[in-house]
């Protein structure tokens, strides 16, 4: 057995999680922030067995796409002023990461 720990954006994870039931996954979904852009993201729990590991890994990758968002990065104005304007920096976000770890033992009660 395999637990699959993914992370997205909140923008994808209606859709991921939409796709992975549909296909009979069981998803237990966790907010929480982190990045560059400390924008809101979506941790998934999925347990599953060895046998399906490349289903859901596939389901991942075709719903989770990188994509460019303009966001704002701090500028120090003038040096030793500290003084910092934020100007538009052009990033890729999206995706997902995904973390594969075995299970030695799983119980539900």
């Amino acid at each position: 057995m395999k637990l699959l720990i993914a992370i997205v954006q909140d923008e994808d994870a209606t859709k991921l999680i939409s796709a992975l039931m549909s296909e009979g996954y069981g998803v237990t979904k966790l907010a929480t922030t982190g990045g560059f852009l400390r924008a809101g993201n979506t941790t998934l729990l999925i347990g599953i067995e060895d046998c399906k590991l490349d289903g859901a890994m596939g389901v991942i990758e075709k719903v989770c796409h990188s994509r460019k968002q303009v966001a704002s990065a701090p500028t120090q104005m003038s040096p030793g002023m500290g003084s910092f304007t934020p100007y538009p920096v052009e990033v890729m976000v999206g995706g997902a990461t995904v973390f594969q770890l075995s299970v030695e033992q799983f119980k539900k009660f």
